[in-house]
């Protein structure tokens, strides 16, 4: 598979197969990305990574763990402008299409959310994590690391969900990983096999226009 065929073909998905991917397989894949672009050579990425029977430990603390939460950082902006609060819009109102949740069945929509601290039914996932003294750069650098990550699972046939939503519980995830208290939790990867009779798998979310956003000087 070429670069091209691996960004063509991976998507964000949202319900897994149970089939194992094994720690040998998860470790290449990992150092592979390590040859993600960083400015200065930082390489300020920290993963861990949860499989296996440890899975099954993770979620049962999930569950016990109640306590509200702050999040460790604002996901989106709290006043995100047009196109970009319409493209979050429509990408939404596609996958509950997908699903069959109209959008006054508040019930139905946030239990598909609530999926995604099960990492969409994945037997194996990581957390990325950052020292608290890096910025803005480095976060950056956290992105490379996670695409190239996941071209690489997708040339390797492994279906991949990048989940922001797991800044939402940052204490619940650092508590049961014992992190260091200079780290702060960026986000989970699920990491799997797509369910292929799952509709929501079918989401192909749109792009802007190039036209809209990239200008010759």
């Amino acid at each position: 598979m070429n670069v091209s065929d691996a960004v063509a073909a991976r998507r964000s998905i949202r319900s897994f197969l149970d089939t194992p991917v094994s720690d040998d397989v998860i470790r290449e894949l990992l150092a592979k990305s390590a040859r993600a672009p960083s400015g200065g050579n930082v390489q300020p990425w920290q993963i861990q990574v949860i499989n296996g029977v440890r899975m099954q430990d993770f979620l049962s603390h999930l569950s016990a763990y109640q306590s509200r939460e702050t999040p460790a950082y604002d996901i989106y902006p709290k006043d995100l402008p047009s196109p970009y609060r319409d493209s979050r819009f429509k990408v939404g109102e596609d996958m509950y299409g997908l699903l069959g949740i109209p959008r006054d069945d508040r019930a139905a929509r946030f239990a598909h959310l609530a999926r995604n601290f099960e990492f969409f039914g994945a037997p194996a996932a990581f957390f990325c994590l950052i020292d608290k003294n890096m910025g803005p750069p480095q976060w950056s650098d956290l992105g490379m690391f996670l695409q190239t990550f996941m071209l690489l699972a997708q040339e390797a046939g492994i279906d991949t969900c990048a989940q922001e939503a797991w800044a939402t519980r940052p204490k619940a995830v650092t508590s049961f990983l014992q992190t260091p208290d200079n780290l702060m939790l960026f986000c989970g990867m699920a990491i799997g096999f797509r369910n292929p009779s799952a509709p929501v798998n079918t989401l192909v979310s749109d792009r802007m226009p190039l036209d809209s956003w990239a200008t010759w000087a």
